[in-house]
Order: C-alpha cells, then sequence, then structure tokens
C-alpha cells in the first residue's frame, strides 16, 4: 500500500517531496499555491522540474489539492472566471511536478427549489477549464461531507458529473474516507455494498487518491472534523482494514490529512500505517 501525507511547499516543490521522502512516505499531497487564494502563482518551473526529477528517482506518487476558494459552483460571472483561472494555474503547476491530478470540491447546492442548477453549473466550469487543458494530469472531484441526500455525497453524482462532461477523460475521482463516514456514503458497516455500486458505476477504474482521514463524529451526522487513524475517531481499525484489503485500492495513494494537534506526527502516523497495512 501507498501511504503519504499532505506537506508544505515552504521550501518549494522539490522541498515538498523532499518532506515526504524523509517521512518514509510514498506518496504525498500539497497546495500548488496560497491555499486562501485564487491568484495565479508565476512558479518556478526549474524548482517543479526539480521535484518531478526527485519523484520519479524515489517513486513518490503526489496530488495537488486547489485552493480552498476554488468552487466550481460560483454563481458569479467574475468569481466564475477568476476559478477557471486558478484552476487553470493550478493544472500547470501539478502537471510540471509530476503529479497525477488536481483535486477539488464537488461544488454546492445552489437552489434548493432547483437542484440540477448545481450539477450544470458544475458540468459547464469543468468542460470551460478543460477545454482549454492539453496536459495529461486530471481534475479529481472529491466527494462531499453533507448529511444524507446533500450534494456531492454519492458515487452516481460524482460518476455522472464525469460523464456528462465534455472531456471525461481528464476528470478522475479522490475519494475522502471522513466525508464519505459523515455522509453515510460508508457508515463503517456497508464496505461491500460500497465496492459494489462502486464497481458497477465504474468509480474505481478512475479512482486516483484517498484522503485517508477518521472521523470525530459518528456517521450520518453531515460534519466534516477529521481525527487520526488509530485510537482517535469513530472509524473502527477493523473497518478501515476492509478498505485495506479491497484490490480495487490496491495501487491508490492514501494520503493522510489528519491532525497533528493531537500528539501525533504525520511521520509517525505514516509509521504506523506502513506497520500494520504496508505490506499488503
Amino acid at each position: 500500500m501507498k501511504f503519504g501525507s499532505h506537506v508544505s511547499i515552504s521550501d518549494g516543490y522539490l522541498g515538498a517531496a523532499q518532506r515526504a521522502a524523509s517521512m518514509h512516505a510514498s506518496a504525498f499531497q500539497y497546495f500548488p499555491k496560497n491555499p486562501r487564494s485564487l491568484s495565479i502563482k508565476d512558479y518556478s518551473k526549474e524548482d517543479a522540474a526539480l521535484c518531478k526529477e526527485f519523484c520519479k528517482k524515489h517513486n513518490l506518487e503526489s496530488v495537488t489539492h486547489t485552493p480552498y476558494p476554488t468552487n466550481l459552483t460560483a454563481t458569479d460571472d467574475d468569481k466564475r472566471s477568476l476559478v477557471i483561472q486558478s484552476l487553470l494555474n493550478d493544472l500547470a503547476i501539478t502537471e510540471a511536478c509530476g503529479s497525477i491530478g488536481a483535486i477539488v470540491h464537488f461544488g454546492k447546492l445552489i437552489a434548493a427549489d432547483n437542484p440540477l442548477s448545481s450539477y450544470q453549473l458544475i458540468i459547464e466550469t469543468l468542460n470551460e477549464t478543460l477545454n482549454q487543458w492539453d496536459g495529461h494530469c486530471k481534475i479529481l472531484i472529491e466527494n462531499n461531507a453533507g448529511k444524507p441526500g446533500s450534494i456531492g455525497t454519492t458515487l452516481e453524482e460524482l460518476v455522472q458529473i464525469r460523464n456528462l462532461s465534455d472531456q471525461p477523460e481528464k476528470i478522475g475521482f479522490c475519494l475522502d474516507t471522513c466525508h464519505a463516514f459523515a455522509s453515510g456514503l460508508w457508515t463503517g458497516e456497508n464496505w461491500e455494498a460500497v465496492l459494489e455500486k462502486g464497481e458497477e458505476l465504474g468509480y474505481f477504474e478512475h479512482l486516483a487518491a484517498i484522503h485517508f482521514n477518521n472521523s470525530k463524529y459518528e456517521t450520518r451526522l453531515g460534519k466534516d472534523r477529521h481525527a487520526n487513524i488509530f485510537d482517535h475517531g469513530c472509524i473502527k481499525e477493523s473497518q478501515f482494514d476492509q478498505l485495506m484489503h479491497a484490490p480495487q485500492l490496491k495501487h491508490i495513494p492514501f494520503i493522510l490529512e489528519t491532525p497533528k494537534r493531537e500528539g501525533i506526527t504525520h511521520k509517525e502516523e505514516i509509521h504506523q500505517l506502513q506497520d500494520k497495512w504496508g505490506w499488503i
């Protein structure tokens, strides 16, 4: 299994890769730029190329996470334009660093009386972005953490958005385990059903990354509060064990977004994961 965590780019993209390697990770995630801004980054192509070379040499896989303001359901034309240009910038950086794809959250409900409008806007935003993108890395859509029935919480929604886009080959998925647990997509007791549905829909064929997080709250409450994998959350070790033994996930990188404030570093947590499941 491939384990890693989110790392900082404070020392550049090469520095982020070196930080991941120092933790004995086999994968990592990073923000391509300021996580709180949609501003276009004039990044160092030399630094990105060195990151790509380092990752190839050390067999490291990576993904980026788009900035928090990235919203596929932005209704204001100016904001939507900013989102699209920011996404193109993120994709360019992701590609230059040799990463798999750029993770973006699904989107939000913009009209309770017309939920289809949200899906249509997501597709339009993806189309306008990807029609301008010629690289190999993909946009990876992440499942939401809302209560059951909220937008972006089912495999059907994720797959249908991809299917209805102009260029589905440029879209993949990121599965967040805390989000899945919070929304009731995965309750800890229904993994076989999730696998069956994912296989039926073709979801796992396009799954590129897993955000590996425990949950501070019980399933189906819609609360997105991450916890450390072992001994701190509501998802049991035996329930995570089912994911580890799923052949569909064998080659997918598991990337921690767990809190550091509970007395364990990501380096220590990666070591725990490797001890428990690294042999699979």
